[in-house]
């Protein structure tokens, strides 16, 4: 099994020695994604359905670049500053995986990179 690292200017470079993703086979490990906005480098603060879907667009960027979709996600992790938003960030969600939507998790925590209130890590498999 080959392990390649993949990379797209589509979506936030990493700030730190890691990968945006790492392909192994035929599975991609896509890196936690915070809501960075690609074009204006800008974070998405306050509105945790708005940070959502800077995150799951810069995860669609990164399956893109591997030749993969959002259809071809297999589990996620969803880590929220506050469980309270759950809700509002679960709506965004939906609407980004609406046939066969992967296994997940969601994680309350005490504190995220850049002090974000939403990261969401994802593996993907294509056959």
């Amino acid at each position: 099994m080959t392990k390649k690292i993949v990379k797209t200017e589509a979506a936030p470079a990493p700030v730190g020695p890691y990968s945006q993703a790492v392909q192994a086979g035929q599975f991609l490990f896509i890196s936690g994604q915070i809501p960075a906005d690609v074009e204006t480098g800008e974070i998405v603060r306050g509105d945790v359905a708005a940070a959502t879907k800077v995150v799951l667009n810069n995860i669609k960027a990164i399956l893109e670049e591997a030749g993969f979709s959002l259809n071809d996600v297999v589990k996620c992790t969803v880590f929220l500053k506050d469980m309270n938003k759950f809700g509002e960030m679960n709506e965004v969600y939906a609407s980004y995986f609406t046939e066969k939507p992967p296994a997940r998790a969601a994680i309350e925590v005490a504190k995220l990179p850049k002090d974000v209130d939403v990261e969401i890590e994802a593996i993907a498999y294509k056959e």
